[in-house]
């Protein structure tokens, strides 16, 4: 076993681009100069912040002339400097140099600070891209440099953020002052917060029992969740695997898993490196559950990280069990197994309907290392069935000489995959004949499967697809 945790930085931190501050507007006054379609976006932002919208503009869009009026005040006249007097900021729409500065210079005067839209040399201030889970507001910059790569980043979170957070903030805000008048201050006043947080990322809206103030005598009750974390591809993760990966106090991962899967964890998440690789030491399967159960009894959250889906060849039936004998709850968070990810990578179809009716996972070893004695041959030998053969690189000798023995040619299409997905990742296609000197190639500790079955001919001569995006 292995705890691997990350170097902390000498800097408490790094250089900013800009200062990220919010201003809170309500019932303020804010002045716009312009109606165009430009300023139409940003005074509807406005007006969601509670400004009153001072609009100064011969000219209105029409998504302006759309918006309700109650906050909003159009003056059909050009701007005039005694304008910008009393405002909380200045905002304009403005192509001309001359009447930019002229802005600016008007700005400066009364202390207003200005922006100048889609300008960011005339600008004391920028918008950004931003996250809406009110009282939750995430503002996302890139200091004018890419306001496209703002949005991609601005994306990402959403993903990440429960539409129900606001309502979870909203009873924060309702709750505050009972908890400082009931919690004292330092550990009890904090896990009651911490508590609430940890539900907040659970998907689901705030009920009656959250409201309560009442701290349970002992420990929290933990729990585990199963995560797969799928071939290895960070990008590839589910929405809901990342969450778990945020909600973590101890993550347990096997070997396989990656460090970029990892890089989306929670700082402060401990992590415990639990095997499990071909040929090298590694935990057994006893002392993970274990550890498991000791850690959830310790009130901890738990997440197991498994490569590929852990409902697959991961044991996550013993885990399941063992966790559940013993009181503790557990979920799974299904991740993109092997066999699907090579599917996707090589854009072949493992269920081709002129080709293949069925496909099957097949493990490539049993507890001892050697291929299964329970595996149906005679079945496994039919070309209309894909069959993926898992942890198979030992093993891939035996496995060809069995289908050949049924009845298999050994021109039947195979396609051998290594570290699927990774920097180091290998891939090969051929016939299943030349295949069992084809995985001498394949490193004994790489993950290994091998795919056989005539659905894998359809675009053999097929150049393989760049992997990222």
């Amino acid at each position: 076993m292995q705890t691997v945790s990350s170097q902390p930085s000498n800097k408490r931190i790094a250089e900013l681009a800009v200062l990220p501050v919010f201003f809170d507007l309500r019932g303020k006054r804010v002045v716009v100069i312009g109606g165009g379609e430009p300023a139409a976006w940003k005074i509807e932002l406005l007006a969601a912040a509670g400004a009153q919208v001072d609009i100064y503009a011969e000219d209105v869009c029409e998504e302006l002339s759309a918006l309700a009026p109650t906050s909003i005040t159009v003056h059909p006249c050009p701007w005039t400097p005694s304008d910008l007097e009393g405002a909380a900021l200045a905002i304009a729409d403005i192509e001309d140099d001359a009447e930019a500065h002229a802005f600016i210079a008007a700005a400066k005067a009364v202390a207003v600070p200005y922006n100048v839209i889609d300008r960011p040399e005339f600008c004391q201030f920028q918008f950004g891209a931003i996250v809406n889970r009110s009282p939750v507001v995430v503002g996302i910059s890139t200091a004018g440099a890419a306001p496209i790569l703002g949005q991609a980043v601005r994306r990402r979170i959403e993903t990440l953020l429960p539409q129900t957070l606001t309502q979870w903030a909203q009873l924060a805000a309702k709750l505050r002052a009972r908890v400082m008048d009931q919690l004292a201050a330092g550990p009890k006043r904090r896990a009651f917060w911490e508590r609430l947080a940890d539900r907040a990322f659970e998907s689901r809206a705030p009920g009656a029992s959250d409201e309560i103030i009442d701290l349970p005598a002992g420990p929290a009750p933990g729990r585990v969740t199963l995560v797969g974390a799928g071939p290895g591809d960070a990008e590839l993760l589910t929405i809901k695997a990342v969450r778990a990966l945020q909600s973590a106090d101890v993550i347990l991962f096997d070997d396989l898993v990656s460090s970029e899967v990892l890089e989306l964890a929670r700082r402060e998440a401990k992590r415990m490196l639990v095997g499990k690789r071909a040929q090298r030491e590694s935990c057994a399967q006893d002392e993970i559950n274990a550890m498991m159960l000791s850690l959830a009894r310790q009130g901890k959250h738990v997440v197991r990280l498994k490569s590929g889906d852990p409902m697959i060849f991961g044991r996550a039936g013993e885990e399941i069990e063992m966790l559940e004998r013993h009181g503790i709850a557990v979920s799974v968070v299904p991740g993109i197994s092997a066999g699907l990810a090579l599917a996707s990578r090589l854009g072949v179809s493992l269920t081709h309907r002129d080709h293949a009716q069925s496909v099957r996972f097949v493990t490539g070893h049993s507890r001892k290392g050697v291929l299964p004695d329970t595996l149906n041959w005679a079945a496994l030998a039919d070309t209309a069935t894909t069959s993926v053969y898992y942890m198979s690189r030992r093993t891939l000798p035996g496995i060809v000489a069995e289908l050949s023995a049924r009845g298999m040619s050994l021109e039947t299409p195979a396609i051998i995959a290594g570290s699927l997905g990774r920097p180091d990742e290998q891939i090969w296609r051929g016939t299943i004949g030349e295949a069992v000197s084809a995985v001498e190639a394949f490193p004994l500790s790489a993950p290994t499967i091998f795919a056989v079955g005539d659905a894998l001919k359809v675009r053999e001569a097929m150049p393989l697809a760049a992997t990222g995006s």
